[in-house]
């Protein structure tokens, strides 16, 4: 991959990492270093861990065999061949390979993990994952094999091989072998020692670096879900009331909830097409007719999809908020086994389970399938004439019948709605391995992965909402009545696709609004209108 040069290094302390921080380092190749403070810990907790194995005293991983084989003794005199062994016997991972990003992400998340302290690594394996991220050694990982509960074993031992100079890693996007390209940069493999291969194995970092990266691009979605919503209030007419502050700061205080609504009046922000409430009861007021009962054309309230986005997409932002802050607990946790903590007793233990990270990928599972599912129907009173405020069927810009508009790109739209509903949570289908050792286990990568599938399904769904929303301003000729950051978002789908005059191949349309979305492209289309998005 070709790095970016960046001002702002990325400090691995064990202690600070965060989302933002993951996604500097794997998407953007910032560059990364090991703390002092954390090089420091290492050699300590390493001094201390060595004093207590060189005393005899037995210590999981180390002087025995590893899970059920717990009862086995090994002898000191074994310890590279014993972590070695390791290494390669649990780099059995299948499928298809991690995207380089993500990959990277894994890395960074175990290398983090380990600059806690407790881990009794050297520092010079802290310092070699970080050399891996800083020149781009991005080891090549399968995606299936985690149960995610004696840790990531598999998918943490694909980058634990890498280290012993032995598996693959990634030039090109192919997978290349790993002694070959550490001899052509001049570095030679480290082997491992005391515990230093379980330590890079046996811990949540699958799970928690993908899902960090999965959780950070969610919640960019969602602001773009936030920005197309806007642009179809403003187009089918819609009210502003919904959005009033004290409805959400006051009534209801839910902070997704509160953040979505002030996201809405500032995309909103100067539109000369929506209305508020007073402008709805007057209207109604001056078409009653006598004391009875009186037929209107004034709707007073809008459906849900136009009415309750702060509810429904705050929801959304909440479920992530609450996965960020599991997921920055867990980059700076220590979670392999055993632990080492000075003047205490050796933690022999369960951190590196990966229950909390598995219930939260699957609530963010959930979410993204419901703002999915909020977007579909949205495109849907667009396309449907009954709903649509005037509009033609299917937002036909020709000959009704003779063409059928938007009728088709409806389809994969709804399909990839139900596919997402297919995806069921992961965190509740525990299958007992290693000799019912590992008898109850959190399937957390699973649960990280599936959120990842839902959120690139949830990308083509956007896009048919984003064709629709800017096919329906040019039937309705309300462009010039658009906020600013409703013509800015008009004009990148029209720079994008143009207007569908008459049936034409829609795939490519919606693949490359699809596309722009998974960049980030409409998110920084509206912030160039200088509006504050939270």
């Amino acid at each position: 991959m070709t790095l970016v040069d960046t001002t702002v290094t990325v400090d691995f302390d064990g202690e600070s990492l965060d989302i933002a921080g993951i996604r500097r380092v794997a998407e953007d190749g910032a560059p990364c270093s090991v703390a002092p403070a954390a090089l420091a810990r290492a050699a300590t907790s390493r001094q201390i861990f060595e004093h207590t194995v060189r005393q005899g005293i037995p210590v999981y991983g180390v002087t025995t065999g590893y899970g059920e084989m717990i009862y086995m003794l090994v002898d000191t005199s074994k310890e590279v061949e014993l972590q070695t062994n390791l290494v390669r016997s649990h780099s059995a991972g299948v499928g298809p390979l991690f995207a380089e990003d993500e990959a990277r992400a894994i890395l960074a998340a175990r290398l983090n993990a380990l600059a806690k302290g407790h881990s009794a690594v050297r520092p010079e394996l802290l310092e070699r994952l970080a050399l891996y991220l800083n020149m781009g050694i991005t080891p090549a990982i399968p995606e299936i094999g985690s149960l995610g509960a004696s840790g990531d074993l598999a998918t943490l031992a694909h980058i634990a091989v890498t280290v012993i100079g032995e598996g693959y890693v990634l030039r090109d996007g192919k997978r290349t072998e790993t002694g070959t390209v550490l001899r052509e940069l001049g570095i030679e493999p480290l082997k491992l020692r005391f515990k230093e291969g379980l330590a890079l194995i046996n811990g949540t970092s699958g799970m928690t670096g993908l899902g960090s990266l999965v959780v950070g691009r969610a919640l960019d979605q969602v602001r773009q879900a936030e920005i197309v919503t806007a642009l179809v209030v403003e187009t089918l007419r819609g009210s502003t009331s919904p959005f009033l502050a004290e409805g959400h700061d006051i009534a209801r205080p839910h902070r997704g909830q509160i953040d979505t609504a002030a996201n809405m009046r500032a995309l909103m922000l100067g539109s000369g097409v929506t209305v508020d409430h007073a402008e709805l009861r007057e209207q109604a007021q001056q078409q009653k007719n006598g004391d009875g009962v009186s037929r209107t054309e004034v709707y007073l309230q809008k459906a849900y999809t136009l009415r309750a986005i702060p509810q429904v997409v705050g929801a959304v932002r909440d479920t992530l908020y609450h996965a960020t802050d599991k997921l920055s607990i867990e980059l700076n946790s220590a979670n392999d086994n055993p632990l080492f903590f000075e003047d205490k007793e050796i933690f022999h233990g369960a951190n590196f389970h990966g229950q909390p990270i598995a219930f939260a990928m699957d609530y963010v599972t959930i979410a993204l399938t419901q703002l999915g599912v909020f977007s579909e129907r949205r495109t849907n009173r667009l396309l449907n004439r009954h709903l649509s405020d005037g509009l033609p069927e299917f937002l036909v810009a020709g000959d009704p019948g003779l063409n059928s508009g938007f009728a088709g790109a409806q389809y994969p739209a709804t399909a990839l709605v139900a596919e997402n509903r297919t995806i069921g949570p992961a965190s509740t289908q525990s299958v007992p391995s290693n000799g019912d050792n590992q008898d109850v286990v959190s399937m957390g990568l699973i649960a990280a992965r599936n959120a990842r599938r839902v959120l690139g399904n949830n990308n083509k769904i956007l896009a048919v909402e984003y064709l629709s929303a800017a096919q329906a301003v040019d039937l309705s000729g309300r462009y010039d009545g658009l906020s600013r950051t409703g013509k800015a978002t008009y004009d990148l789908v029209r720079s994008l696709v143009p207007t569908l005059d008459r049936d034409r191949f829609m795939s490519d349309d919606i693949e490359l609004v699809a596309a722009a979305l998974s960049r980030g492209e409409f998110l920084a289309a509206a912030t160039s209108t200088d509006v504050e998005l939270r």
